[in-house]
């Protein structure tokens, strides 16, 4: 049993930033992908940024050079720093791990950029 747990979201101006983290447990294999996703009202789930435990990164276009991964393998846990926000990063973030071919999902985070 995997389970997710994401930190960070909120309310935050045009311009400006938020962290999230995304801290996982239970059986997890070493060798694995962390990554996040936002879903907007309306529009389909999207990859936002993805990085493998050996620190393997892969970004939206939409987002590189504004956002930046990362992720600390011996916590289980990968962070996501947003700067520049805009109001079309709005959205629900979701966490999501790959282990060993299966994908686990976080319960989502809220984040909202105001104009």
């Amino acid at each position: 049993q995997v389970q997710l747990v994401e930190s960070g979201g909120g309310l935050v101006q045009t311009g400006g930033s938020l962290r999230l983290s995304c801290a996982a447990s239970g059986s997890i294999f070493r060798f694995n992908v962390m990554g996040w996703y936002r879903q907007a009202p309306g529009k389909q789930r999207e990859l936002v940024a993805d990085i493998t435990s050996l620190g393997s990164t892969n970004y939206a276009g939409s987002v590189k050079g504004r956002f930046t991964i990362s992720r600390d393998n011996p916590k289980n846990t990968v962070y996501l720093q947003m700067n520049s926000l805009q109001p079309e990063d709005t959205a629900v973030y979701y966490c999501k791990l790959r282990s060993l071919s299966v994908d686990y999902w976080g319960q989502g985070t809220q984040v909202t950029v105001s104009s």
